[in-house]
């Protein structure tokens, strides 16, 4: 074993102790011609977003507001539109007013107030207990009823206030699907 140790040790200095001649450079010649011909087309083509129409976000930061907000948005490759705006929600509306009438102590005012929904109207005289007619209450405010039937809300003038809510949700959103049928959209 000490043999193949010392052989190791002796080939280890042999190799080293070789040295290299640091007078003889290397020296490389290289001799190249060349002709480079190019013939080429560059054809560019820009491709772009599709073009958008974002609906407005109409937010109503305060849930004590009687409003709806109602957005739309259409777009074609060359006109693009969008629109918002808030609808009044009218029964909302006469509920909070009959409450606020009602936390003031103002009773009657209140139920009057809801007296205007041919509904809640209805209901009142079916339950024997009608709405109120000029500060008159009871039995004299049924009679007084009886004799005014042209003045009892009916369900087409809630009908009517309601499709006018909604023409105006929808009038929008309408006019911008028509723009977008004219220019070719659909």
């Amino acid at each position: 074993m000490i043999k193949r140790i010392f052989a190791a040790v002796f080939v280890v200095l042999c190799v080293h102790a070789v040295p290299a001649k640091a007078s003889d450079p290397i020296i490389t010649d290289s001799t190249s011609n060349s002709t480079v011909t190019t013939t080429g087309k560059n054809e560019t083509t820009v491709k772009s977003p599709p073009p958008s129409a974002i609906s407005p976000s109409i937010n109503s930061s305060n849930s004590d507001i009687c409003t709806v907000g109602v957005s739309g948005a259409v777009q074609t490759q060359i006109l693009g539109l969008s629109t918002g705006q808030t609808v009044r929600d009218l029964n909302c509306e006469r509920l909070k007013n009959a409450k606020v009438l009602y936390d003031m102590g103002m009773k009657v005012a209140a139920v009057s107030v809801m007296c205007q929904d041919s509904r809640v109207f209805n209901s009142m005289m079916m339950a024997g207990t009608p709405c109120p007619f000029e500060g008159k209450i009871g039995a004299e405010a049924a009679e007084l009823w009886a004799q005014n039937l042209e003045l009892w809300p009916t369900e087409q003038e809630q009908e009517t206030r309601r499709n006018d809510t909604l023409v105006g949700a929808l009038g929008g959103v309408a006019l911008s699907a028509i723009i977008f049928a004219l220019t070719g959209g659909f």
